[in-house]
C-alpha cells in the first residue's frame, strides 16, 4: 500500500507548506516592526543637474497629511505619496520605499525636455523625450532647440501627448538634433513658415536652411554637411541667404550678392559630395565647423546684426535662441533679437519668423 504512495509530490507539499509558513511568519514580523519604527529621515535624491522642480516641493507633497518623521512606518502610505509625486508635470517617474532603520526614500527622475514650443497663439510649452508635452517652469529654463510660427498644436496646462502630424515631425526632427554633438550645437532654432516648411536657424552663417519637414532628415543633413565641406571653405559662411534641403537628392541654394531680385529666385543646384568622400573627410569637416562655433560664441565683444524685414517688407523678424550663457553677455541693438528665455510670437495674424539677414 504504501508502495503506491508519491512520496516525492507529498514532499513537495510539504516544502510549499513550509516556505509559505516562513512568508506569513516574516511578513508579521515586518508589520510587528513597523509598528515600533519610526521615520527618522527622509531621502530626496534627484539626479541630473537640470532642476525643474525643487526638494522644498518634493517635501511639500509628502508632507501634505503631515510631516513624515517622528511617525510610525505603518502609518505612513507610501503608495499615496509615490501618486501624489508622480502628479508632478515634471517628473517623469517616482520611487518611494521605507527602510527597517526608519528611513524614507524618495527618487526622482525628471522629465527630458528636447525641445521648446512657441505656438500659432503664444502658448509655451516643452516636448519631452519621450514626446509628451509639459509646461514651461519658472525655476529652470533648459537649454534644447526652440521652435515657433505656424504651430497650431495646443497645451492644455498639463502632460499629454502630441496630436498633430506636424507637431510628431518637429519632436522627430528635435530628437535627432539632440542625438548629433554638431547638430546641436549648430542648430539653434526651427521656424515653420506658412508653407508648414521647416526653416532651421544655424549658429554659423546666416542662412535659411529649408528642411521641409522630417521626412528623411537623416539624408538632408548629411546632403548640408556635404554642402558644408565643398561650398563653404571656398565661399565663406554668408555668402547663400537660403539653403534648400527639401530635395533628396541635391542641395538648392540661393546666393545673397545677386544683383536684381530676378537673379536671388533663380537657384544654384549644389550636387552632394559622394557618400565614400563624405566619410572620408567627415571628421575634419566636423571640427572645423565645432571650432568656428565656439570661436562665434567667444567673441561676446562683437554684437550681432539685428533682424531686418524678410523679402516681403511685411514680416518683422525675432530670433528666439538656444540660452547660453554667451548668448546673455552678447550685446543687444535697439531692435533687440528675442532670446529664449523671453520669446514670445506676435498677437497678431502674422508670426515673427527668423530671420538673420
Amino acid at each position: 500500500m504504501l508502495k503506491n504512495v508519491n512520496w516525492r509530490a507529498i514532499f513537495k507539499g510539504f516544502a510549499w507548506l513550509v516556505c509559505l509558513a516562513g512568508v506569513v511568519v516574516l511578513m508579521s514580523f515586518i508589520d510587528i516592526k513597523k509598528q515600533s519604527t519610526k521615520c527618522i529621515d527622509v531621502q530626496i535624491l534627484i539626479p541630473g543637474a537640470d532642476n525643474f522642480i525643487e526638494r522644498e516641493e518634493i517635501e511639500a507633497i509628502i508632507n501634505k497629511d503631515g510631516k513624515l518623521l517622528g511617525r510610525s512606518l505603518e502609518k505612513i502610505n507610501i503608495h499615496s505619496i509615490e501618486r501624489a509625486i508622480r502628479g508632478n508635470p515634471y517628473i517623469g517617474f517616482a520611487k518611494v520605499y521605507a527602510d527597517m532603520d526608519g528611513v524614507v526614500y524618495v527618487k526622482i527622475k525628471q522629465r527630458q525636455p528636447v525641445l521648446r514650443v512657441i505656438n500659432a497663439g503664444g502658448q509655451d510649452y516643452y516636448i519631452d523625450k519621450e514626446g509628451l508635452k509639459m509646461p514651461v517652469s519658472a525655476n529652470f529654463t533648459a537649454n534644447v532647440l526652440v521652435a515657433n510660427g505656424n504651430i497650431l498644436e495646443g497645451f492644455s496646462g498639463k502632460v499629454d501627448t502630441l496630436f498633430t502630424s506636424l507637431a510628431k515631425d518637429l519632436y522627430k526632427t528635435a530628437l535627432y538634433i539632440k542625438s548629433d554633438t554638431l547638430w546641436d550645437a549648430q542648430i539653434e532654432q526651427v521656424y515653420v513658415d506658412d508653407k508648414n516648411d521647416f526653416e532651421l536657424v544655424p549658429r554659423i552663417g546666416n542662412q535659411r536652411i529649408i528642411l521641409g519637414n522630417a521626412d528623411h532628415i537623416d539624408t538632408k543633413l548629411n546632403n548640408l554637411m556635404a554642402f558644408y565641406k565643398q561650398a563653404m571653405p571656398k565661399v565663406g559662411w554668408n555668402t547663400y541667404k537660403t539653403i534648400n534641403l527639401k530635395y533628396i537628392n541635391q542641395v538648392v541654394c540661393e546666393r545673397r550678392d545677386s544683383v536684381s531680385i530676378k537673379k536671388l529666385d533663380q537657384a544654384n543646384i549644389v550636387e552632394p559630395a559622394s557618400q565614400d568622400k563624405q566619410q572620408a573627410i567627415d571628421s575634419v569637416v566636423k571640427e572645423s565647423i565645432a571650432q568656428e562655433i565656439k570661436k562665434a560664441t567667444a567673441e561676446v565683444h562683437e554684437p550681432k546684426p539685428s533682424a531686418i524685414a524678410d523679402k516681403n517688407n511685411n514680416k518683422v523678424s525675432a530670433t528666439v535662441t538656444k540660452s547660453t550663457k554667451e548668448d546673455t553677455n552678447k550685446q543687444q541693438k535697439a531692435n533687440t533679437p528675442v532670446k529664449k528665455e523671453t520669446a514670445k510670437p506676435a498677437n497678431s495674424s502674422t508670426d515673427k519668423k527668423i530671420d538673420k539677414n
